[in-house]
């Protein structure tokens, strides 16, 4: 079997655990490149990639696969200067794995058809470490890796693409750009702007009433955790999908003035259906996969507030060797039940802990 080659431009999270996926083919040599001189060195002590490049040209020369792992607006830059005259091999895939493709594809478009052909990725998947030493291999497993072709003459290179990708164990699926940029304007990029909005209520309540933060230390605080995302990145993401995000904006303003209504008017059975509605909705959203938002997989066990629970919890998911990537706890105080929410890494380790823990310990545990 003849030697792959393969380079990832941004050697981060994302494009150092696409760099160790890759190398599962066992063919392939992989090339990076980074703007961090610093990040370059660790990323090729670590094993990430196997050569160091002094540019991101002289990486992708020659290679059969090219990533670009680097924000949004450089990759558009890079792809001005590839197309302008990259020494890419015959046949090259390119692709990318930005939050926002529209923008990207319009500018791909110039590769794609030629000598080689660009294909718009997004993985979604993520951690709750950044930098390339935080990346792992199976970062990828059972996570949504969106593809999205210039057109349909890139069909060829699509189902290369998606066998290449296929030792990440990621799920790829292929949409247009313009779907992808509105679905995660939808799942990701709008719940964003929700819940920095929430929490920019809850600064402007603390002026008059301090304690209030005090009570947002529980689920106020879970359910508003994207909003302690890099704020440099959804500035970029906003901007770059800020159409889609706009009617986003539009539509909830025309629902919450619907809600607004039925609340004044003291409508009990509309009230009644609005809270249903989402909780039907919600119960049937998929609970073993990863979708566009990044998730921790987060186990729910009802512990006592006594000496001795949670280093118990910990000794027995330790015992088994399953890996946590965070321990918590809500509404734990004297008396009464607390909740120790416990973070894993994957589906599969969340299910392992899950089983471990009803056979060893008496507590109620569920997964919401």
């Amino acid at each position: 079997m003849s030697e792959l080659k393969a380079a990832i431009i941004g050697l981060g999270l994302i494009g150092g655990s696409l760099a160790l996926a890759i190398q599962r083919h066992g063919n392939v040599a992989v090339t990076g490149f980074d703007a961090d001189a610093t990040t370059l060195r660790e990323a090729q002590a670590l094993g990430v990639i196997h050569h160091a490049a002094g540019s991101a040209a002289e990486a992708a020369e020659g290679c059969d696969y090219i990533f670009f792992a680097t924000p949004v607006n450089e990759t558009v830059r890079m792809l001005k200067e590839a197309a302008a005259g990259w020494n890419l091999k015959e046949g090259a895939i390119l692709s990318d794995t930005g939050s926002t493709k529209t923008w990207i594809m319009e500018e791909a478009r110039r590769l794609s058809g030629g000598s080689a052909f660009f294909i718009g990725g997004h993985p979604m998947a993520g951690s709750h470490k950044s930098g390339v030493r935080a990346a792992r291999e199976h970062l990828f497993e059972n996570a949504y890796y969106l593809l999205t072709p210039a057109g349909r003459e890139d069909a060829p290179a699509v189902r290369k693409l998606e066998a290449f990708l296929s030792v990440t164990k990621a799920k790829t699926a292929v949409v247009s750009a313009e779907e992808h940029d509105a679905m995660t304007a939808v799942v990701s990029h709008f719940p964003h702007v929700v819940a920095a909005s929430l929490v920019r209520r809850l600064e402007q309540e603390t002026e008059d009433m301090p304690f209030t933060r005090e009570l947002a230390a529980g689920g106020f605080r879970d359910i508003t955790r994207i909003a302690s995302s890099d704020p440099v990145m959804w500035r970029d993401i906003t901007l770059q999908n800020r159409d889609e995000l706009i009617g986003q904006i539009d539509l909830w303003m025309e629902e919450m003035n619907l809600v607004r209504d039925m609340i004044e008017a003291g409508d009990a059975e509309s009230i009644h259906d609005f809270y249903g509605g989402a909780k039907a909705c919600r119960d049937q959203l998929p609970a073993k996969s990863q979708g566009a938002l990044y998730t921790t997989f987060d186990l729910n066990v009802n512990i006592p507030d006594s000496p001795g629970a949670i280093s118990e919890i910990a000794g027995y998911l330790a015992e088994a060797g399953i890996s946590i990537t965070n321990v918590r706890i809500v509404e734990s105080r004297a008396d009464v039940f607390g909740i120790m929410v416990v973070s894993f890494q994957t589906t599969e380790d969340r299910e392992k802990g899950r089983i471990l823990l009803s056979d060893r310990t008496n507590y109620d545990i569920y997964i919401t």
